[in-house]
């Protein structure tokens, strides 16, 4: 029996690629490097699959490029704003992605951004690294608080109502803004709001766990930062676009925002070199379901996907 010819564009976990190698004609990237459109369009032509991260970009000139040979994308990933999923429709190209298994991972990122935000982490690191510390005194290094603060979430699906959860484990008040308000058992006493301006005006630390599409972008600009209450933190570890960093950064160094924790950029790798400047940003390479656990799960759910479609099946996971 022939097996389906996968393409796995990026370094996974041994045990995912282990697997994948006994169920499949598996082409590897020996490199780890982000293709280029036209290498992965003539790897993608090559194959019946493509199991990639959201590294590589499958825009509707790619996949019209590829051509008809490819017939399903399973990502690693839970979000697909990398992928033109209206494109992959009209080619015949089925697209998963990898829900459910990466929100315990990314709500402990999130907790760690406002906590290295709030209490200025990046700063006191950065000063005992240095040897510069030799000083102390009641006001060194003092930060914010988080507990009885308001916790405000935009986007209470999967992972935002797992970062409520810990959110609660330090004593804050949890408000949420949702494109539908959740039944009472998944709120769990979160306050609703069915405003993104009503949300922000009482949230002292506001976290961003929704999708990046087209309407979100530029969620945070420099009208809708300015209704955070003054000195409030901002966390995002869902999507770089979210945040206009120009706003963001005029708001940091103005002092209206007194600190940001940020798992994500507009532009990666990379970030941004004006954010990395600022003392009041706490900064990580978009590592959120960079765990041993979560990292094997993501690939498992990929390959998961994959063996039902070859198998006949409808995949669980199926966004297209």
């Amino acid at each position: 029996m022939v097996r389906p010819k996968l393409l796995i564009t990026r370094k996974l976990r041994p045990a995912v690629e282990g697997r994948a190698a006994r169920d499949y004609d598996v082409v590897l990237n020996p490199e780890d490097r982000v293709l280029s459109d036209a290498e992965l369009i003539a790897a993608c032509r090559a194959v019946d699959a493509v199991l990639p991260c959201h590294s590589e970009r499958f825009t509707a000139e790619v996949l019209d490029a590829i051509g008809p040979g490819l017939r399903i994308i399973a990502n690693h990933s839970v979000g697909t704003d990398h992928v033109d999923l209206e494109a992959a429709r009209k080619s015949g190209v089925v697209v998963t992605n990898t829900p459910d298994v990466l929100s315990e991972a990314t709500a402990e990122i999130a907790m760690l951004c406002m906590l290295g935000a709030a209490r200025r982490g990046a700063e006191g690191d950065a000063l005992v690294r240095s040897g510069a510390w030799n000083f102390w005194s009641p006001a060194f290094m003092v930060g914010r608080q988080v507990s009885g603060k308001r916790f405000g979430i935009v986007g209470m699906g999967r992972v935002g109502q797992v970062t409520a959860e810990r959110a609660r484990g330090f004593g804050m008040q949890v408000h949420y803004h949702n494109r539908r308000r959740l039944p009472s058992h998944q709120e769990k006493g979160a306050v609703f709001h069915d405003s993104l301006e009503s949300l922000l005006a009482v949230s002292d630390v506001l976290s961003l766990h929704c999708p990046a599409t087209p309407e979100n972008a530029g969620l945070l600009n420099a009208r809708t930062l300015a209704l955070l209450p003054e000195r409030a933190i901002v966390v995002n570890t869902a999507r770089g676009a979210l945040i206009d960093e120009g706003a963001l950064i005029s708001a940091l160094s103005s002092g209206r925002l007194f600190a940001a924790g940020l798992d994500v950029f507009q532009t990666e790798p990379g970030g941004n070199p004006d954010l990395s400047r600022l003392p009041n940003v706490f900064l990580l390479p978009h590592i959120g379901s960079a765990t041993e656990e979560t990292r094997d799960a993501m690939g498992f759910r990929a390959l998961d996907n994959l063996d039902a479609f070859f198998g006949g099946q409808e995949p669980q996971d199926r966004v297209a």
